[in-house]
């Protein structure tokens, strides 16, 4: 693996000297844009420079250690070569990240399958795997709208997930879940099946253009339900848009002012209709080439069972995992790793 560190530098130097002009800022969506770039850059040098300080720590730690050899030296160059793999193996993981939108927030939506409780308690179930994920990997995480279940879990929800690269991490989560398990809702303790379905689509900016005629949306506001212990509105700040010709349907109620919710919605629909365009392109190639696959509610790409064995697999690589805690934690590094491992070897950066 060979990394520029001086061409990263050289590019640092060029955008810092661009946003220090004192007209940066008059387009401010340009400016933004070239904000998000500049600070990816940084973060990638932070890495670069820290993995260089881990290794000669280590360099020195071994030379110490073949001259001493103390156990307490040789534990530290222990713990300073773990720490070195696993920083290593994140840069790796993100240097797989090149497809267009890989470098954008996320926007995730679960829904739950046919199943009532069962499957909306295991559609919440997925949002705290998904929430753990990202707290744990240093994303801002936002609940843009939340539909909870009539006794328990939830009937739909939609997140912003907000840093570099979530959308390019997080984009092979796309697809069915399946669950087996004693379902707790059931007094004969029977094992039963539950499905939920993730999107997840990167967030769009707001000066990337899109052809959403006005006339096209309808557009209505209601009283937000509130999500867990958030507020409840006492006005109808709340935004539905339905896009006619497509028939999609988005939704925010997140904010207090209808007006950031409506904008918030909007971005939500834009990214949707790229998802849309590129889906139909994608048909479109595939019909040319005689290719044909199946999209079902019943083709899971996960499947996560807690009876009558302890279990995870995922049927696109054949990632098996036992530790299903760990998982359902957050810890889905392994299977983001397998995906995009995958991918590339397809040959395929989407």
């Amino acid at each position: 693996m060979h990394f520029d560190l001086a061409g990263l530098m050289k590019k640092k130097g060029k955008l810092e000297e661009e946003m220090s002009r004192p007209d940066f800022w008059d387009k401010p969506a340009e400016a933004q844009k070239t904000a998000r770039k500049a600070n990816r850059i940084k973060n990638r040098i932070k890495q670069f420079v820290s993995l260089e300080e881990q290794l000669d720590e280590g360099e020195l730690l071994l030379g110490l250690s073949a001259e001493d050899g103390g156990e307490q030296l040789s534990s530290e160059l222990n713990e300073t070569i773990d720490l070195l793999e696993r920083e290593l193996e994140k840069l790796e993981l993100q240097l797989m990240l090149s497809g267009k939108y890989d470098d954008r927030n996320a926007i995730l939506s679960i829904h739950p399958g046919a199943g009532g409780t069962e499957s909306q308690d295991w559609a919440e179930m997925l949002l705290r795997m998904y929430s753990r994920w990202a707290e744990s990997n240093g994303y801002d995480l936002k609940i843009l709208d939340f539909l909870a279940g009539d006794e328990a879990g939830i009937k739909s929800v939609t997140l912003l997930i907000a840093g570099d690269y979530a959308y390019g991490y997080l984009r092979g989560e796309r697809g069915v879940h399946r669950l087996v398990r004693i379902s707790p809702f059931d007094s004969s303790g029977r094992r039963h099946t539950s499905f939920a379905s993730v999107d997840v689509m990167p967030e769009i900016d707001e000066d990337v253009e899109v052809d959403i005629e006005p006339n096209d949306l309808k557009i209505e506001t209601y009283r937000a339900s509130g999500a867990g212990g958030q507020h409840v509105n006492k006005t109808d700040s709340a935004v539905r848009i339905t896009h006619q010709p497509t028939g999609l349907v988005v939704q925010c109620q997140n904010e207090r002012s209808q007006h950031k919710n409506k904008k918030m919605a909007m971005t939500i629909l834009k990214s949707r209709l790229i998802e849309l365009m590129e889906e139909m392109q994608a048909e479109k190639i595939a019909e040319l080439r005689g290719e044909h696959k199946e999209i079902a509610w019943g083709n899971q790409i996960r499947s996560y069972v807690f009876h009558p064995y302890n279990m995870i697999k995922d049927h696109r690589t054949g990632l098996e995992e036992g530790n299903v805690k760990k998982v359902m934690d957050g810890y889905l590094d392994d299977f983001i790793e397998a995906f995009l491992t995958d991918r590339i070897g397809e040959g395929s950066g989407q």
